[in-house]
């Protein structure tokens, strides 16, 4: 547990004024996570107090968070919703194994911690702790930061402190002076920043690669073979390609698609949803028109630019993909039905060859349904209600990089049966009336039996899918919140299987869940 000093500074970063030192709080804060450990060296007057007391401000989220110095109690630990932080002061220590008495590797084991005059227990600091160095430079407020990395370090910090430096650069080159906030993750890899300032209001969206493709002979991942975007030229493709129809996908404000970096337009927070989460009928209904417009235009390119440079072809909703979604449903949420405490759950070749079976014969009955694109999760949580503009221009869409060419009845069904609202059959029933009617005023030719069929079908898929994920989330990430929204999908599952064309499908679902 000694501390190793490193040759040179990993990097340095020159602080102007206190704001520049928030700024860099800000840019630490953002990537924090449970084991890490930062000792802040510096002296008297350096400024390790403030850069505290910034950090712990914007992990909260709360500008105003009191954040006394925890010199007479040499640590305070603060619970943070996202991850528990203590801030140790140790410039009262008198022996370094008082540090073990103060519960740092207890500590640190969950949450994060900052460490104020780590001099004074060097020994008893994890290896792979993270040394910033703050040296005042003068009579003003200027500094600089040195941040030491030892080889134990290097491996928790140096991909992480990269990342944010490049965040921070490239909201310097976009001309922004603007703080950084955290607003979200989603249920993948993406990362997502609310930046602001005088005249910022913007969205950062942070998403690295998603995985490798697979050379010949290795085994692909679900990513993969389930056509996830993997770059931000997905997203960039698609979001042009929106906004070229005239919708409110968000404005590309500064990308950088090497690192996986885009700021974007902030569409803002009001959804389709009531306060107390319930449909709104009116908006729910711009939302389908959107989709009756967009299915009957019948216009969906596959290969689309990016940007100045490049193409984005968009891949099929191949049924492998839909087969391996779908096994979801058999892997994670069959096991936790049934009480099962391993997962994923061991399915035999024969048994799974059975449920693959019955998803490709209904497939194959709706393989004539129109296609094309596939936002692919058309719901509430991605659609923001846009009050100062007008007609189809109100529905701001976000999360379509994943956008696949398959049935367009899938947005449909992921949208009337939207897995983070209650919508009532009857207004299931409405709005998907209102679809047909649409489609038929303006194609007298359009098959409303067929493409209920693929509503049906593409909705039961979808909703295995989901179950799946959701069981895996909370099992595997232990994101348990997502269990909350299982009875709501369950009672889908069970409104969608009635329709005729899943017949076959309903039989097992009851015989296997024994209903």
């Amino acid at each position: 547990m000694a501390q190793d000093a490193p040759s040179s500074p990993f990097r340095t970063v020159e602080i102007a004024d206190e704001d520049a030192m928030v700024r860099l709080a800000e840019d630490i804060a953002a990537i924090l996570k449970p084991g890490d450990v930062i000792a802040l060296s510096g002296d008297l007057g350096a400024g390790k107090s403030t850069f505290s007391r910034a950090l712990l401000r914007s992990f909260a989220g709360d500008p105003e968070l009191e954040v006394p110095s925890p010199t007479f109690t040499l640590v305070q630990t603060y619970e943070l919703g996202r991850l528990t932080i203590s801030h140790f002061d140790l410039y009262r220590l008198e022996e370094p194994e008082e540090l073990e008495e103060l519960g740092l590797d207890e500590l640190a084991e969950t949450g994060a911690a900052l460490i104020e005059w780590p001099e004074r227990a060097w020994d008893g600091l994890p290896r792979d702790h993270l040394v910033m160095r703050i040296i005042q430079g003068g009579e003003d407020d200027r500094r600089t930061v040195d941040f030491e990395l030892s080889p134990d370090a290097a491996t928790r910090w140096e991909t992480r402190l990269t990342r944010t430096f490049r965040i921070r650069d490239l909201i310097a080159e976009a001309g922004l002076d603007a703080s950084r906030g955290y607003l979200s993750g989603d249920a993948s890899y993406r990362v997502y920043e609310k930046l602001t300032g005088p005249a910022v209001d913007a969205i950062l969206m942070n998403s690295p690669e998603a995985y490798q493709l697979a050379l010949p002979g290795q085994t692909r991942s679900y990513g993969e073979i389930v056509h996830r975007a993997r770059t931000v030229d997905a997203f960039i493709a698609l979001t042009e390609a929106l906004r070229r129809r005239n919708l409110s996908a968000p404005q590309i404000l500064a990308s950088d698609r090497e690192a996986g970096l885009l700021i974007l337009e902030n569409l803002g927070s009001e959804g389709i949803l009531t306060p107390d989460r319930q449909p709104v009928p009116e908006r729910y209904a711009l939302a389908v028109e959107l989709l009756v417009e967009l299915h009957a235009a019948n216009d969906f390119p596959r290969e689309l630019p990016v940007g100045s440079g490049g193409s984005y072809r968009i891949p099929d909703y191949s049924e492998e993909a839909l087969l391996t979604e779908a096994d979801l449903f058999l892997d994670w949420y069959m096991p936790w039905r049934s009480g099962a405490q391993i997962f994923p759950a061991e399915v035999s070749r024969a048994q799974r060859e059975e449920y693959r079976d019955l998803w490709r014969a209904a497939f194959a009955v709706i393989s004539g349904a129109q296609t094309g694109w596939v936002l692919r999760d058309y719901h509430s949580p991605n659609i923001l209600w846009q009050d100062a503009r007008t007609g189809l221009a109100k529905i701001g869409l976000i999360d379509y990089q994943d956008c696949l060419i398959g049935s367009v009845a899938y947005d449909l069904a992921s949208l009337l049966m939207d897995a983070r609202a209650d919508v009532p059959v009857v207004l299931e029933q409405e709005l998907f009336a209102s679809y047909l009617s649409g489609r038929k005023a303006r194609d007298a030719g359009f098959d409303a039996e067929l493409f209920g069929a693929a509503y049906a079908v593409m909705g039961a898929q979808r909703i295995a899918k989901i179950l799946g994920i959701f069981v895996r989330l909370a099992k595997q990430e232990n994101k348990s919140a997502y269990i909350q929204h299982m009875p709501r999908m369950e009672a889908y599952l069970e409104r969608v299987l009635a329709h005729p064309v899943l017949s076959d499908l309903h039989s097992w679902f009851r015989r296997s869940l024994g209903g």
